[in-house]
Parts: structure tokens; sequence; C-alpha cells
């Protein structure tokens, strides 16, 4: 139960990043994305096909943001310059993905035109870069004691990973609450919330939906790229669902946590993504699901996260209507009291 727990959150964080991607893109701009289905896997190749190549990790890593980057752009421009509808612009741009990342993953074999999948099983990653400084440190024996000690028989050989995912995913919150807080920021905000009105205060909205688009898909393959290197592969169909699972993450994060302030929200979805992840891994543990479910299972989870609140809403709101009808009753009942009263009093005089 531990280590699939231990693996449900370590892959969460990961895909925390992808909700964060999510969030700008359906949430603040209120566009329908469906490039994250292919960038994401973009992301993965890119980051993939460097390593193999001789590359340092990290740089593959940050190249995979600026190529998402650029994906996103071209949904933005697809969408406003080109005049395409909003989710037909992102399907055009994930289909064309789709063959693009096969092109990206054919460049890491010599003579291979396209590749639908790359191991990375002997290549060196940022994790076995990170997870060999922090071996050093003798962090994992001093948790491994304090776990043992407490009755825990699954002890994970590393700690070090999570650590970094957490560290990066942090990074990535509080950037993002920082740059929605700036000029551009409140502009893509507004862009989302009513077009025409930001329009009106000259503001162009093309460009803001063209930067918020790309900002959306660089923080997509961003994950794909650390989720290559976690799972030491990079698939050209491991991409197929992301949007639900960013959805899904997203949804239940709000539902959950709220969206008071703009700091709540982001945190929300972080929180969101790890719980889906928790809530998969323990569904699948199931003896009657098996990983062919998964993405039944991620519907199911989408349709209960989208239905539960709304039930608890109802309820809540007419709870609310029945307190209101009792305090204008009670406040009729004050009102012909002191009427009658002051009849009383008047024939008495």
């Amino acid at each position: 139960m531990f280590a699939a727990m231990f693996g449900s959150v370590e892959q969460g964080i990961i895909y925390a990043i992808m909700a964060l991607g999510v969030y700008l893109s359906f949430r603040v701009l209120d566009f329908p994305d469906l490039t994250v289905d292919g960038s994401f896997v973009t992301g993965a190749a890119i980051a993939a096909t460097m390593v193999v190549l001789g590359y340092n990790p990290i740089l593959a890593t940050v190249t995979a943001l600026i190529v998402g980057f650029l994906a996103g752009c071209l949904t933005g421009l697809l969408h406003t310059k080109g005049k395409i509808n909003a989710l037909l612009s992102g399907i055009l741009m994930m289909i064309a993905l789709y063959s693009i990342n096969l092109r990206i993953m054919g460049f890491s074999r010599e003579n291979t035109i396209s590749l639908p999948n790359i191991p990375l099983m002997n290549d060196e990653t940022i994790f076995t870069k990170f997870t060999s400084y922090w071996s050093t440190l003798g962090i994992d024996d001093t948790l491994n004691g304090l776990l043992s000690s407490i009755g825990v028989k699954f002890l994970p050989q590393t700690w070090g990973i999570l650590f970094l995912m957490i560290l990066i995913t942090l990074v990535f919150k509080f950037l993002t609450d920082w740059l929605l807080q700036t000029e551009i920021g409140l502009a893509i905000r507004a862009t989302g919330d009513n077009k025409r009105m930001i329009k009106s205060f000259s503001a162009n909205t093309d460009y803001l939906i063209i930067f918020g688009l790309g900002l959306s898909n660089a923080l997509v393959a961003f994950s794909g790229a650390l989720f290559a290197q976690y799972s030491k592969s990079s698939d050209v169909g491991m991409g197929i669902g992301m949007i639900i699972i960013g959805l899904a993450s997203v949804i239940i994060g709000e539902a959950i946590f709220g969206t008071k302030t703009l700091m709540r929200t982001t945190m929300a979805v972080v929180a969101g993504a790890i719980i889906y992840r928790i809530i998969l891994g323990l569904a699948l543990r199931v003896d009657i699901l098996d990983t062919g479910d998964m993405k039944l299972i991620t519907a199911v989870i989408v349709i209960l996260a989208l239905v539960i609140p709304q039930f608890f809403e109802k309820r809540r709101e007419k709870k609310r209507k029945a307190k209101r009808y009792a305090e204008r009753m009670a406040a009729m009942n004050v009102s012909q009291g002191k009427g009658e009263d002051s009849v009383a009093q008047t024939g008495t005089d």
C-alpha cells in the first residue's frame, strides 16, 4: 500500500506541472486547448532524444519547455490569425504534433525517419544525476529508519526524486502566481474573463492569447520531459488523455480546496493532481480492475468531481433559501406583533 502511495505521489507531483498548464488555458484564458495531448509527448520526445544523443539532461528538459512554448504559440496563431475555431485549432495542432513527435524520436537512431518510442534504461537523466548527489547526504537512511521504527515495510531506495519534484513544482507554482499578478498576467486573466472589455482598452488580445497558450504548453511539455526521464521511456502514445488528467486535477483541487485567492487556486491544482494519482493508484488495486481500465477510471473520477460538488452546492443553496425564508417570516411576525401592540395601545388611550 505504501509503495503504491509513494509512486502515486511522485507521479502526481510531475503531473501537477502539466495541470498548471491546463489551468492557464482552460481556467485563465477560457480556451479549450487540446494541444496538451501532443505537447506532452513533444516534451518527452525532445528530452529523450537529446539524452540518448548525449546532451545534458537539464539542457534537454529546458529545450523541451521552449519547444512546448512554440507549439502553444502555433495553436494561438491558428486561432487568432487563421480565424480557426479554438477547439479545432487545438485538435489540428495535436494531430500535427503526432507526426512531428515520431520524427523527433527518429533523430535518436541513425537511418530512422520516425520512431514510436525511446527507452532510457541506461542513460543519465536529471533524476539519476540528482539521486547520485542526494545519496551522499545520507538523508535516505534517516527517513527510512524513522519509517521502519513505526512498522512500515516498504522503504524507498531514495527520497531524492520526491524532494526534487516537490522543489521544481513549487518553483513553477510560485512563478505562475507571480506572472498572473503582473501587468501582462492581469491582461491575460482579463482576456479570459471578458475579451471585448479588454479590447476596448486597446489591449492586443491576439498577442495575449498566443502568449498564454505558449506558457500553458511550455509547462505541459516540461512535465512530459520530466515524466519521460522518470519512467525511463518516451512513447508516442503516452499523451493520450492528458487533457482529461489535467482537467481532473483542476476540478478535484478546486472542489476540495476552493478558489478564493489566486495562490490558493494554483496550490489546489497541484494538490488535485496528487489526489487524482492517489485515487487512480488505489482504484487499480481493486481486483476487478487492471491497467487497461485507467482511462475508464479517469472518466469516472472526472464525472464524480463534476457532479458531487454540484449536488452539495444544491443542498447548501436549499439550506440558504430555507434560512432566508425563516428570517423573513420571523421579521414579518415581529412587525405584525408590533402593529397589533400599537393598535391595542391606541384603543386603550
